[in-house]
């Protein structure tokens, strides 16, 4: 027990403790007793409720980031990238705010209408999209399709009864010197045609030249965790010019241009995150002068930001198991949760904080690399992060900036069903995913 525990009156005279605001959602506080809190709701709570791991996610963030978009982009297109995390809430939320909604399956197309997302505010893309996938677009009223290759060209003007209005991606050849992964741009890699290629211009040209497919613009996207500005702007430049050679050549003036996203955050204190205001002079800039250049009349931009809309609005709680102390090597704190429900440290090697949410340390702390449950040594949460020496069994651990790309890429692996996800807002909690379970794997097992 803890002398703040024996005498609670001697936290008056403590330092108010501070969280990163660079990585927790703005509603993040510590309360009275010296708990974590998020939208108002004790994370210790949530984890007594709900059970551990369990994502937390911060409806207001979200909507903060959504307005934030519209206002320094008040004249583009925001379309939110659903793979980063869709769920009927998310989608009705974002909708709300006025921002279109990026899909990339029929499974996130089925999720989105079920929210009520205006059809005609849905763009689907994707590389390999099968025909049943094409078909449900078009059956459901999409309102753009994004051609990945010469296949679906073929395959949309097939199942198309009406027009269908198309994007067509290319790759402008920009490296941002990213993870492998995850550098879209470059033109070797899998999705869309590489800018000024044989494959391009062919592409263009059976487009034009299908009666159904109506192309209104280009699409390009450079890349993930990007946090210079400058890479956009360059990809103004290049496919304007495209557009403008489109334009010669058969006397159509696309009037829409979309960059993707990719936009960074910060997982850790000190990471680089993507500037909004200082995009948006990049972006305006590019357009004057691309256009000016080419003399091509003035578009429209879109942009598609996921993990910049939910990244920071959401936490993933867990509970202490053990705690292993490696003679000559390193201090391991197990979880009950891991790879399962946060894969990105094992697949781009990311790095995350991690803090105890369930009381606020004051004694002496030890560096400590937090690993997760499950039979594999790359089973790790967050390496190398500052956690208090007198850490016990049974105690609540957060990992903040987890909204993105946790609860659309976790698994069942051993044969643990995925966390709920608990939204917060105004001191109120709803569940929205209800915990996976063992009847729920035992159900598609047919024996």
């Amino acid at each position: 027990m803890t002398l703040l525990e024996i005498f609670p009156s001697l936290r008056s005279g403590m330092p108010s403790p501070r969280l990163d605001a660079t990585l927790w959602p703005c509603e993040t506080h510590y309360d009275d007793l010296g708990r974590i809190t998020v939208g108002g709701v004790a994370l210790a709570d949530i984890a007594d409720q709900y059970g551990t791991p369990v994502y937390v996610l911060d409806e207001s963030e979200v909507r903060r980031r959504c307005r934030a978009y519209r206002k320094y982009f008040p004249d583009a297109e925001i379309v939110y990238a659903a793979k980063a995390l869709l769920t009927k809430s998310v989608a009705g939320w974002v909708a709300e705010e006025g921002l279109s909604v990026d899909v990339c399956s029929a499974g996130e197309l089925v999720v989105a209408l079920a929210a009520g997302v205006d059809p005609a505010r849905i763009v689907l893309h994707g590389s390999g999209k099968p025909f049943a996938e094409l078909e449900a677009a078009v059956h459901a009223g999409v309102g753009r399709i994004v051609i990945d290759s010469l296949t679906e060209i073929t395959l949309l003007a097939a199942v198309a009864t009406r027009p269908q209005q198309v994007l067509l991606r290319l790759s402008p050849d920009i490296d941002v010197h990213g993870h492998p992964a995850v550098k879209t741009g470059v033109a070797d890699q899998k999705f869309g045609f590489p800018l000024g290629s044989a494959a391009a211009l062919d592409a263009i040209d059976r487009v034009m030249r299908q009666p159904m497919l109506d192309l209104v613009g280009l699409h390009c996207h450079l890349g993930s965790q990007i946090h210079d500005p400058d890479f956009y702007g360059e990809a103004v430049r290049r496919l304007i010019a495209e557009m403008s050679r489109i334009r010669t050549e058969y006397g159509r003036t696309l009037p829409q241009l979309d960059l993707g996203g990719g936009h960074a955050v910060a997982y850790r204190c000190g990471d680089a995150e993507m500037n909004l205001p200082e995009l948006a002079d990049i972006l305006e800039d590019a357009l004057d002068a691309a256009c000016a250049l080419n003399h091509f009349p003035r578009l429209r931009i879109s942009l598609e930001p996921g993990r910049a809309i939910v990244a920071h609005a959401g936490v993933t709680l867990y509970r202490v198991m053990a705690i292993k102390h490696v003679e000559g090597g390193r201090t391991f704190v197990i979880a009950d949760g891991g790879m399962n429900d946060n894969p990105r440290v094992a697949l781009y090697g990311a790095r995350y904080d991690a803090v105890v949410a369930n009381r606020h340390p004051t004694g002496p702390h030890l560096t400590a690399t937090v690993a997760g449950r499950y039979c594999e040594a790359g089973d790790i949460l967050a390496a190398d992060v500052r956690l208090p020496a007198d850490l016990r069994p049974g105690e609540v651990l957060a990992v903040p900036c987890t909204g993105a790309y946790h609860h659309s890429l976790a698994s069942t692996y051993n044969g643990v069903g995925r966390p709920p996800i608990i939204s917060v807002r105004n001191g109120r909690c709803h569940e929205r995913i209800r915990r996976e379970t063992p009847a729920d794997l035992l159900a598609r097992d047919l024996g």
